[in-house]
Formats: C-alpha cells, structure tokens, sequence
C-alpha cells in the first residue's frame, strides 16, 4: 500500500505494515540528512566564493532535525514491531546504547588527538576531565562547554540520547494518541522560551563571564529541551502516518505556532523560526514516507549515516591539510565529493570492525537464541539508528 496514509485500522503486529513496512523511505531521509550536514561542514572549509552556492550548502544544517525526525518515527516503529516483547525497557536501552556508544567513544580520543584540548570557541577554558566525562556519558549537552568540544557535532548525540533514556517512559504513557504528544511539545516549548532558556542564559553569561554571551546563547539553542518538541512531533507524525490524522491534530500545529509566536516575542528567545523551521521539516519527512521515496544512492548513505556523521569532520579535516586547489566552486564540489566517499568507505570498515559486533552483542542480550545476527537481518540492524 505505497504512498497511502493508513486508516485507524492499519495497526503494526510483529511485522511493518504501510506506509513504514521496511521502509526503505527511512534511510532516503537519513541519507538525505547526511548529505545536508556535510555539505555544511564541508563549505565551511571550501567556500565557493559565490553566494547563493555557499548559502544552499550552508542549509545543510537542518539534516540534523531531518535526523531527529527519522529517529523518533523509527523508535516509535521499533516500539510497535516489538509490541509483547518481555522487558522492553530494559531491551531498548541495551539496543540504543550498543548502537551509539562504540563508535562514539572511539570517537573522543580521535578528535582529542587531531584538535587539541586547548580553548576554543566551544571551550573557552579548554578541555579538562569534566568535558571528558560528561562527553563520555552523553551528559555533554547539560552544560555549554562541553557541547561540540570534545567530538565535533555531539550536540545532536547527546540529544539523541537524552530522548533514547526518555521514549520508553513517554511512549509507555501516550501510546498511539498522537494528540498527547503535540500537547506535550506545546507545554515544554513554551517552558523552554518563556522559562528556562532566559533564566538559563542569566547564569551562564553570570558564570563565563562578558564576551562569551554568543556561546551562551549558541549553547542553549542546541540543548535538549529545544530540541525535545521536534521528537515529539516526530512521534506524533509516526501515529498519524499510520493511523490518519483528524481535524484536532490541525488544530493543535495551529495552537503550537500562536502560542510560539506570543511567547517569543514577550520572552525574546528567538525561537519561533526554528519552530516553523522543524513544522516544514516534518511535513517533507511526512510527504517522503506519504510517497514512498526511493533511491538507491541516498539509501547507502542512509544505512551508513551514524558512522558518516562521527567521521566527516577527522575526513573534511584531513583534506583541508592537503588540499591542492584554491577555493572557488569547483574546490567545493571537489571537496564534497571526496568527503563523501572517503566517509562512506570509512563507515564501511566501522561496520565490519565495530558497528556489527556491538548489534551482534544487542543481539545476544537482547534474545533468549545466543545465535549471531543473520544476514537478512543486517540491513534492518544498521537502519536502526
């Protein structure tokens, strides 16, 4: 039943049913969103010279909310599929945990190496056992200096997996009403803007001192609970995807964006945009499943986003130290190309020398068979993510 919304019958029993039936969609947009972020990355350090170029690859920052999209619609998937299975929680965290934290830890003494542990932009102390540790155990993304300061791009990680320790107990309580989770997003954006960003941003700038008011600012724009309401609604577009949506869900997006745009003006946080930024994301993520969009090329990076995602920044930084052309469009395109492929190569090793392991121990703890993964199963272990 590709490219038609399932009606409130259409209900996942052991195996996916349309519109998310092994979605191969999915890793479209995962695929779509790794593509957006390295283009950012990459103009970053290969700048075309010519505006509208540099401008169009610099939008590739909204891959991560793409990401942030896909990932709550396939937990969401993944919870379902799963529906009876004995100790659920337990099982997702083992899931979730093996599938981020080896790659990721190897990932910190990497970036260690290549960038130094002297102050930076994001640290502007440095980087000492406290960045470390909080990178470590994916608490990084509670406190400013110890976001983006150890791995390049681990704002998003800890976003990830601050959601990851929540879902099971929101999912548990909400179910399918999809309402519940639009409601939820409501009330904690509007906490966010009205409340905790303006308080938070008085200690901050108070605790770092004049200068570093931007970063303060930067900092909490990326924090959790900015970003929580886009996973929600992720959830929420999961269950009307599957299940049809009603004119009360209409009334809800309508609801979030007044109150969002009263409160931004009445708190000055600046957030309204981002919000209406996510609501046009999620109705792309909804039109790409609601299609069934294919393509090989963007699937296979899709599949091999995560490992993509922690290696572009060590490939783009390689390149830059032996690039031969001068900037200009031609070097960017250049770049891109290489990034991309070197990084898709890399993710190729990561799988078979760490990613499949670590699925193969979820596997094992995770079942009562100690057998390996199958290899019909290996696609839909690195789609998981």
């Amino acid at each position: 039943m590709q490219g038609q919304v399932g009606t409130a019958g259409a209900r996942i029993d052991g195996q996916a049913t349309a519109p998310f039936g092994r979605s191969h969609t999915l890793d479209v947009l995962r695929g779509l969103a790794i593509a957006g972020v390295m283009a950012i990355h990459v103009s970053q350090s290969f700048p075309s010279g010519v505006r509208i170029v540099d401008f169009v690859f610099g939008c590739g920052w909204v891959g991560v909310n793409v990401f942030y999209f896909v990932s709550a619609m396939t937990m969401c998937l993944m919870w379902t599929q799963r529906a009876g299975e004995s100790d659920p929680t337990r099982k997702f965290y083992i899931r979730r945990f093996l599938r981020i934290a080896p790659l990721f830890w190897l990932a910190i003494p990497l970036y260690l190496a290549v960038d130094g542990t002297g102050p930076s932009y994001n640290a502007p102390d440095g980087i000492g056992p406290v960045q470390v540790a909080l990178t470590a155990t994916f608490l990084h993304g509670f406190w400013p200096d110890s976001i983006n300061s150890v791995v390049p791009g681990d704002w998003s990680i800890a976003a990830e997996m601050t959601f990851y320790l929540v879902f099971p107990f929101v999912i548990a309580a909400f179910g399918s009403r999809r309402q519940l989770y639009l409601v939820l997003a409501i009330i904690l954006h509007l906490v966010n803007v009205c409340a905790f960003k303006p308080l938070a941003y008085a200690f901050f700038t108070a605790y770092y001192g004049p200068g570093h008011e931007a970063f303060v600012w930067n900092a909490l724009h990326l924090s959790f609970l900015n970003q929580l309401p886009v996973f929600l609604t992720g959830c929420a577009l999961f269950f009307g995807l599957r299940d049809g949506f009603a004119k009360s869900d209409a009334a809800l997006f309508a609801i979030l964006i007044a109150s969002s745009f009263v409160a931004d003006r009445a708190s000055g946080s600046h957030e309204f945009n981002y919000l209406m930024i996510n609501l046009v994301l999620g109705a792309f993520v909804f039109g790409c499943i609601r299609f069934a969009i294919r393509w090989a090329p963007l699937e296979a990076l899709g599949r091999n986003s995560y490992s993509i995602y922690l290696s572009h920044f060590a490939v783009i930084y390689g390149l830059r130290h032996v690039w031969p052309l001068v900037d200009g469009l031609a070097s960017l395109l250049l770049a891109y190309a290489c990034t991309a492929l070197i990084a898709y190569l890399l993710s190729l090793a990561t799988w078979r020398l760490v990613e499949r392991r670590a699925q193969d121990l979820a596997h094992r703890l995770t079942s009562s068979s100690a057998a390996p993964i199958p290899r019909s199963g290996v696609v839909a272990a690195r789609s998981a993510a």
